[in-house]
């Protein structure tokens, strides 16, 4: 009789634990981020405020106000992809970690180009030397951009070098997705700070032509975007990045006393692929 008992139990015993292992189902890999790294690659298009931009040096001090800027963008090319001409787009790189399931620490670099109006009308005040020669003057305090006055971009480009500590959720239940490891939307949004690095192109006075990188200030943003993954493992990211540039320090020649000063807004567009894994 005892033994018909002990069968009994750990035959309804197996069951039991066969039933319950059944209806466990494992966890996704997208239902936490803690531990792991991201990496994404991508281009931009950009929008800057006007900008007053002093320009000084051992025999001139001026500043020009209201200077407009565009960027210049590459489109759709095999660049963003080559090796050898990826810095030549305007491009973004990024690197980050998740500290906690929804939020991150990352570092990059978003690679913008600046490029000044040519042949615009602005007004100034201040001196400089051969004042009329350039073909730049104009009555009523303003001058003409002119290629012989003035060429001013950062056009290898406008780097932000930057780190950022953003928030990420998972908002695929309220659209009703019921598998995130096959496909998952995230809702993203963050902080960054970071140097300005930028290759500035620049002729100025007639001078000789200077375009070497240089450490010229400091830049605050703020983001948010969308972000798409697929397959556990890749995603596509678009966001919206608006931010604050200080260049205290510009260099325009190659004479260690000239230099420019500007202040202004951006608006960035990105467009980005990249991976989630854990190491």
């Amino acid at each position: 009789m005892k033994k018909t008992v002990l069968i009994a139990f750990l035959i309804s015993s197996f069951i039991g634990f066969s039933q319950n292992t059944e209806d466990i189902t494992p966890e996704k890999y997208t239902a936490h981020n803690k531990g792991k790294f991201y990496i994404y690659w991508g281009g931009n298009r950009d929008s800057f405020s006007k900008s007053d931009i002093h320009f000084t040096g051992a025999d001139y001090d001026f500043t020009l106000y209201d200077v407009t800027a565009q960027d210049k963008p590459k489109g759709w090319h095999v660049d963003y992809i080559n090796p050898a001409r990826m810095t030549i787009p305007q491009t973004n790189f990024r690197l980050g970690y998740y500290i906690t399931d929804k939020y991150n620490i990352s570092i990059g670099v978003d690679h913008m180009k600046y490029v000044m109006f040519q042949d615009k009308a602005v007004n100034y005040t201040g001196y400089y030397p051969n004042q009329g020669s350039y073909g730049e003057s104009l009555p009523n305090n303003q001058v003409l951009l002119t290629e012989d006055f003035l060429t001013f971009e950062h056009t290898d480009g406008l780097n932000y070098v930057n780190t950022e500590f953003s928030r990420v959720d998972d908002i695929s239940k309220f659209i009703g997705l019921p598998n995130t490891d096959k496909f998952q939307i995230n809702f993203t949004e963050g902080v960054g700070v970071g140097l300005l690095y930028p290759k500035t192109n620049a002729k100025l006075l007639g001078k000789e032509r200077h375009d070497d990188f240089h450490i010229s200030g400091y830049g605050l943003s703020a983001k948010a975007g969308l972000n798409f993954t697929f397959f556990k493992y890749f995603f596509i990211q678009t966001e919206l990045k608006g931010g604050y540039i200080n260049m205290n320090d510009i260099k325009t020649t190659f004479d260690n006393a000239d230099k420019a000063t500007q202040k202004f807004w951006f608006l960035e567009r990105t467009f980005t692929v990249g991976g989630i894994f854990r190491l």
